[in-house]
Order: C-alpha cells, then sequence, then structure tokens
C-alpha cells in the first residue's frame, strides 16, 4: 500500500525557514513547496547591478528622481506562494504612490531586473522570468554581464515577450524608462573579474 503523499509546506512555513537562513544566502520560493538558495553575487554581477541602478537613478524617487521607486534585492510576494528577491524592481509612482513597507513586499512591481550570473541563470531564464510575466510584470530585464547583453521582455497575455535587446556598442533607451543608457559602463573590463 503506497503512503499518501505529504502535503506541502506554506508560505508562510517556508519564509520562516526563509528567515533564518545564514547570513550571506539569499533564498526563495520559485517552485511549489521548494527552497531555492544563492549565495552573494560576484564582481561581474554586482558591478552590472550597480550601474543599472546608478544608471537609473533620474527616476527613481529614493534618489532624487521622479516617476519610480525602484530597489535593490527586494523580497517579493507572488501569487500562488511564491517569493522572488529579484536583483532589482520598480514601481511607477502613478501606481504606488508610497512604497510599501512590508517584508516581503506584496505589491506586484511593474519591472524586474535580473542579473544573470553562471550559478543563477538558469533559475532567472526559466523559472524567474515565467514567473515575473504569469504574475502581471509589465516589464522584465535580463542582464548578461558575461555576453554583455541587455534583453527586454514585455509581458503579453501573461508570457514574455523579446521586444527590445542592446549591446554595448551604441547607447540605447530601453523600454520601460526610456532614458539614455551607455551599457559600456555595466561591464567589467576584460581580465577583472
Amino acid at each position: 500500500m503506497s503512503q499518501p503523499a505529504s502535503p506541502l509546506p506554506s508560505f508562510e512555513e517556508l519564509y520562516e525557514r526563509l528567515k533564518v537562513l545564514p547570513e550571506g544566502l539569499t533564498g526563495e520560493i520559485l517552485e511549489p513547496g521548494v527552497i531555492k538558495t544563492m549565495s552573494r553575487p560576484g564582481r561581474a554581477h554586482r558591478r552590472a547591478a550597480k550601474r543599472v541602478l546608478l544608471d537609473l537613478g533620474t527616476k527613481d524617487e529614493d534618489s532624487g528622481g521622479h516617476g519610480w521607486w525602484i530597489e535593490q534585492e527586494p523580497e517579493i510576494r507572488f501569487p500562488s506562494a511564491r517569493l522572488a528577491v529579484p536583483d532589482l524592481a520598480g514601481w511607477r509612482v502613478e501606481s504606488v504612490a508610497a512604497l510599501p513597507t512590508e517584508n516581503p513586499i506584496a505589491t506586484l512591481p511593474d519591472w524586474c531586473c535580473e542579473i544573470l550570473s553562471p550559478t543563477t541563470a538558469r533559475d532567472d531564464e526559466h523559472l524567474k522570468l515565467p514567473l515575473y510575466a504569469s504574475s502581471g510584470v509589465s516589464w522584465i530585464w535580463l542582464v548578461d554581464p558575461e555576453l554583455k547583453l541587455l534583453e527586454v521582455y514585455e509581458t503579453i497575455d501573461g508570457r514574455p515577450a523579446l521586444t527590445f535587446t542592446a549591446t554595448e556598442q551604441q547607447p540605447c533607451a530601453p523600454p520601460p524608462f526610456d532614458t539614455q543608457l551607455e551599457l559600456s559602463a555595466w561591464w567589467l573590463a576584460t581580465g577583472k573579474e
């Protein structure tokens, strides 16, 4: 006789486990009942994240900009008991007058950005990208420091649609910000990783 399947732990049970992870580990719930952990990112990843954040400073209300709340590594609760920690996320001020103070944030962002690294790229592309789109995040950026590439996805009918790509070859103004960006500053010089 087979044993009945054990019920999956609740979001609250999993979140309690996440809160006691050792320092230096980030935990997410990207699949039902499963905690995924990752260690702190490497230099190329950190450089790209810092430069994207700096370049979007004119849009970020917290940095004296206008139109967006942009957060680094916020915990966001998604539908279906999922929790993700995007490298960057943004909420339009016109739809969220004041960024919630709760943790995790239950208000879905309008934009998420993931910086790809060898250890996280698979989850970013195969779990997070579809999660963000199916949950209603309008814009998703995937930034690849190794390929020196920005991919911009727009959510259309709950699915991510690649609508814009850019490399460091020329300035670009990717949606949804339409701010002129120089991607060459996002990457480490070769040999400095």
